[in-house]
C-alpha cells in the first residue's frame, strides 16, 4: 500500500514537472477555460499546449468538456491549487533564508520584505 501512494505521488508530481502545466492549473485555479484562452494566456502553440493538456488529463489533474467546437478545461480537484500555494510558500520560505545567508556573507544583512 505505501509503495502503491508512493508511485501516486511520483506520478502526480511527474506530471506538474513542467513551468507550462503548473501555468495551466495556476490559470485553471480561476475557473473553467477553452483550450483557445489557454493558448491566448501562455502564448504558445497549440500543439504545444495540447500536448501539456494531455498528460494532465491522463494524470486526471484537469478534466474537459466539449461545447459545439470548443474544448473547456477545468482543474479536477481544487486541492492540487492548494498543493501549488504551499510549494510557493516553501520556495518563498528558502529564498529569504538564501538571500539573508548571501547578505551575512557580503557583510550587508538583507532586510526580508513581507
Amino acid at each position: 500500500m505505501q509503495d502503491s501512494l508512493r508511485r501516486f505521488k511520483a506520478d502526480i508530481f511527474q506530471a506538474l514537472a513542467h513551468p507550462t502545466r503548473i501555468a495551466i492549473i495556476e490559470l485553471l485555479a480561476g475557473g473553467e477555460l477553452s483550450a483557445g484562452e489557454l493558448i491566448e494566456k501562455l502564448g504558445m502553440e497549440q500543439a504545444n499546449i495540447s500536448q501539456h493538456l494531455a498528460v494532465l488529463r491522463a494524470k486526471q489533474l484537469v478534466v474537459n468538456r466539449k461545447a459545439g467546437n470548443q474544448v473547456f478545461y477545468a482543474v479536477r480537484d481544487p486541492i492540487i491549487n492548494k498543493v501549488l500555494a504551499l510549494m510557493r510558500r516553501y520556495f518563498q520560505k528558502h529564498l529569504k533564508e538564501a538571500l539573508e545567508l548571501l547578505g551575512e556573507m557580503d557583510g550587508d544583512p538583507v532586510v526580508p520584505r513581507h
